[in-house]
């Protein structure tokens, strides 16, 4: 039997996830000590309560993600709010490296699942599914390629087997970020380069997202003039996403989303000198996020994934692994070995194993505790936003293209 939450619903249960976690992550040790993001403390304790109801009684949860897409569309749309021209153009070298050090992530995360699925003895376009489909591509990604691959080639089941991969993904994308980065700055004994703490109150034009608890004075009309910001950047995206649906142009909403902030802060900036309130954005964003994570986890179906195969567990925990030492060993070490290449390491384990959300959440984590790192988080939203989604297309296709 399903028990349906509605809209409102969900959005308290998402609020008490969120309290949840930071309650947990104040009061236990290990949680702190290893960076655990609030939203995924208190969405794996949810989950579980959940699996639990479900396995005892029969009864399962199931929340509206009309909220969770919503929100998920207006972080997208503050990194976009928040990045002018002049900022863009800081990525620089940094952010095409990056883009070549998870390019090569891709090849190396399909190679692993269609190499050991094909040793088991499994179709490996399963093992596509476990790898970048669902890995780096996401729930989203997951679910379009699902259709594809029981549809095209015959994969029966792609849709959910892709659904449930993506959320092992998010599950420990989330974990493993904060204790890989966190090991990496113990061990080189690594510091922040503005050497300030990320709870000090700092100036107007400092706040962002690898800040979201420091101070934010917002007047009334400011945030009214923010929701009028999100609200134009979320029309236009759900205009595009219909518009272009079976062009060469079709993109997923949220690039839109983002592609329509960039286009709007510039705009106001250089053509009518208009001052958008960056406060207001990132305290925006910040609760989007937090919010998008919290619904995203309490949707988990943990026996969805205890009914996987053994084998596609394996396969799963092998991309576990892969993706801590790909991060340790290239991301940290290409990236510089800075405090800034750790923070970075965090943020690949999130999208590389879950979504870019779960990444921003490593690095906040992170920075948190360690001080501010500007070059993570404007390399990371660009990449896991912009780029990553249409590199993984393209390199999906050539893999289900020469696999038999």
């Amino acid at each position: 039997m399903q028990l349906s939450f509605s809209t409102y619903y969900t959005l308290i249960c998402a609020a008490l996830v969120l309290l949840v976690g930071k309650f947990l992550v104040q009061r236990i040790r290990f949680l702190r000590d290893f960076n655990i993001p609030e939203p995924v403390a208190g969405g794996l304790l949810a989950a579980a309560l959940i699996y639990a109801l479900h396995e005892f009684t029969g009864y399962s949860l199931a929340f509206n993600t009309d909220l969770q897409t919503g929100f998920m569309l207006m972080f997208f749309a503050s990194i976009g709010l928040s990045a002018n021209f002049a900022k863009l153009r800081e990525g620089g070298a940094g952010l095409v490296l990056f883009l070549v050090i998870i390019s090569l992530f891709i090849l190396v995360q399909n190679g692993v699942g269609i190499g050991l699925a094909a040793a088991m003895g499994l179709d490996p376009l399963i093992g596509l599914i476990a790898g970048s489909v669902t890995l780096v591509g996401g729930h989203g990604t997951a679910g379009a390629w699902g259709v594809v691959l029981e549809n095209e080639h015959g994969v029966q089941g792609a849709v959910t087997l892709g659904i449930a991969c993506a959320t092992f993904g998010l599950v420990i994308g989330g974990l493993i970020g904060g204790p890989i980065a966190k090991g990496l700055v113990t061990r080189f004994q690594l510091k922040a380069i503005a050497g300030t703490p990320a709870a000090a109150v700092a100036a107007p034009g400092d706040l962002n997202f690898e800040n979201p608890q420091q101070v934010r004075l917002i007047t009334t009309s400011a945030a009214i003039e923010t929701l009028a910001l999100f609200a134009a950047c979320l029309g236009f995206a759900e205009f595009m996403t219909g518009f272009t649906r079976g062009t060469a142009l079709q993109l997923p909403t949220f690039v839109w989303a983002l592609g329509a902030g960039v286009v709007l802060r510039n705009a106001l900036d250089y053509l009518f000198n208009f001052q958008v309130f960056d406060r207001a954005i990132d305290l925006f964003g910040n609760v989007s996020l937090s919010v998008y994570l919290a619904i995203a986890l309490l949707s988990l179906k943990l026996w969805e994934l205890s009914g996987l195969a053994a084998p596609l567990m394996v396969i799963l925990l092998a991309q576990t692994v892969t993706m801590a030492l790909y991060a340790v060993f290239v991301t940290f070490r290409v990236m510089g070995k800075n405090y800034d290449a750790a923070v970075l390491a965090a943020g690949h384990c999130g999208f590389g194993m879950g979504a870019t959300p779960t990444a921003i959440a490593n690095m906040q984590a992170i920075t948190n505790q360690y001080g501010p790192s500007h070059k993570a988080f404007l390399i990371v939203p660009m990449v896991g936003a912009f780029f990553i989604d249409i590199i993984n297309a393209a390199m999906i296709q050539l893999f289900i293209r020469f696999l038999p």
